[in-house]
């Protein structure tokens, strides 16, 4: 709510990573009201907790779209970061605000469209076969369908746009260092962009590794429910937590501590012409 405030009261809304930031918030704020959601039903009717229920249906598919739209959140912002600098300045007249806008309805469509898929009929709510042991009333090919494609493109696309963000400024760091002129600001945008995509890596892996496990665990596992109370449930409710914690991580590295590599890139303005046709060249 802080992320989305305070973007909105400034005058850099109009901007299209302010947008994708603004939207970034919202699914994590979407995150943990459906988490919370879930939690109250888990308090007010236990049994839901091993067996799952119809009533459990509804927020698991919320949550499951919440997820995903935060994951296409972190890989259009990290795209827009990419064109940010791989275009340097040129790219403000490319990326503009009616792109950004588009990227959110689109993220959100699909989010929405494969995240209640259960509430379309892929579910297990009348048959205990392919059931999931962990999140039922889902199937366990639903949650494979889901999961591990979508881990897959969290992980392997902020890796290149990323990699290929610092590959460009060392690039252009090198250029203007073997014409004589300062590389600064160059070499603060290449500090700031790695020490962003470790805090990325490392929060995700934190928070979404010990899922996938427990995915891959019950598409694995023959066990009925009570064989698996309560330490496997116990585990399941970590990794809700660890999921709730991304959501509270995103603002953190996204808008209130680490500064975007396209803001430091912005000071390159205020630089001197010869500098500047150094950068163009």
């Amino acid at each position: 709510c802080m992320v989305i405030v305070t973007r909105m009261v400034t005058k850099d809304l109009h901007k299209p990573i302010s947008i994708l930031f603004c939207n970034l918030a919202f699914s994590d704020l979407f995150t943990s009201f459906s988490g919370f959601w879930i939690s109250v039903l888990f308090l007010t009717n236990p049994d839901i907790t091993i067996f799952g229920s119809k009533d459990t249906l509804a927020p698991y598919a919320l949550h499951t779209t919440s997820i995903l739209s935060t994951i296409y959140n972190l890989v259009s912002i990290g795209i827009e970061r990419y064109l940010a600098v791989a275009e340097s300045m040129r790219t403000r007249l490319r990326v503009s605000r009616n792109h950004s806008i588009a990227a959110v309805l689109i993220n959100w469509v699909l989010a929405f469209f494969l995240g209640c898929l259960p509430l379309m009929g892929w579910n297990c709510l009348h048959t205990e076969k392919n059931l999931s042991v962990l999140y039922s009333p889902f199937c366990v090919n639903y949650l494979i369908f889901i999961i591990i494609p979508h881990i897959l493109v969290a992980f392997v696309i902020p890796l290149f746009t990323y990699l290929g963000i610092i590959i460009i400024l060392r690039k252009r760091k090198l250029r203007m260092k073997a014409r004589g002129q300062a590389t600064g600001t160059y070499k603060l945008a290449e500090i700031q962009v790695a020490r962003t995509s470790i805090f990325i890596w490392v929060l995700g892996l934190i928070s979404y590794a010990p899922f996938v496990a427990g995915v891959i665990f019950d598409a694995t596992n023959h066990q009925c429910h009570t064989d698996l109370y309560p330490g496997v449930y116990i585990f399941r409710n970590c990794t809700a937590m660890l999921i709730t914690t991304n959501c509270l991580g995103n603002p953190v590295i996204y808008t209130l501590k680490a500064k975007p590599p396209g803001a430091v890139l912005k000071a390159l303005k205020c630089l001197s012409l010869s500098r500047a046709r150094a950068c163009a060249i």
